[in-house]
Order: C-alpha cells, then structure tokens, then sequence
C-alpha cells in the first residue's frame, strides 16, 4: 500500500506538466482502494475556461470510471489548497479524504469557507508542502 507522499508525488508531476504547458502548476491525482483512477493539472488557459481547476477535471475522470457521481471511498491529492469552487465540487462529490500540499492563503477555502467540505471528509495538509509550495513560487517567478 503506497502512503500519501507517494501519491503527492504523482499529483506534483502532474503539476509539473500544468507549468510546461504554461498553466498555473496545481496537480491533482483521485485514488481510489490503492488505485489510481484520475490524473489531472490545471487547463484553464488552454481550455479558456476559469472552472478547469485540476481538482475539477480529476473529480470528473474519477466520477466517469467509476460511473459513479461520489467519491466517498477515494483520496483526492491536490498539491495546492483548493479554492472555494473546488472545495463546493469535492463535498457535492462527498470525497472521502482530502490530502494537500501547500496552502494558499490568498484563494484557499479555509479562509473564505472553512465549512465547504463535506463533514465527513477527513483533511489531510502539508503533505510535500515545500515541494508544492516551490514549483508555485518558481512558476510565478519567471512569470514576473
């Protein structure tokens, strides 16, 4: 059974294609039962779409193979703290667990709606959190 800095681990190398291809570097990987079901990074440029968060397309993936809309028994990796949006996405989806890395102080939903999650959704932070948190701050660096 792999531990949570292995999967943190597949969601940053998912964030590291966002930066590739010019996106905000946020990763997100949905396991379910040791499985991993959905691999995802932010599009929101490419798609020009402002709700293609990773979190949300990695909700979708999971959602379509399992062919089921909750996701009580899966762990939802993200490597940044999930906005509002997403937050709202993962308690409609009811994910079992959430793991993330670093948090975002600026968008994150514990600053503006620390009770979006569903109250059954156990919360796991700062998993890998200098490694998240580092691929953000160089992301934006160069961009600046």
């Amino acid at each position: 059974m792999a531990d949570d800095s292995f999967y943190m681990k597949q969601a940053l190398a998912e964030a590291a294609r966002a930066a590739e291809r010019g996106e905000v570097p946020v990763g997100a990987v949905v396991v379910c039962r040791d499985r991993i079901l959905a691999r995802a990074h932010n599009l929101t440029e490419t798609l020009h779409d402002v709700t293609a968060h990773a979190e949300m397309q990695a909700l979708t993936a999971a959602a379509n193979s399992l062919g089921a809309k909750y996701l009580t028994d899966c762990t939802l990796y993200v490597t940044v703290e999930p906005c509002v949006m997403c937050a709202g996405a993962i308690a409609w989806s009811q994910v079992g667990r959430l793991v993330f890395g670093a948090e975002d102080e600026k968008r994150g939903y514990q600053r503006y709606a620390p009770q979006a999650l569903h109250p059954k959704t156990v919360v796991v932070k700062g998993v890998l959190a200098d490694e998240c948190a580092g691929l953000m701050k160089d992301f934006f660096r160069k961009r600046r």
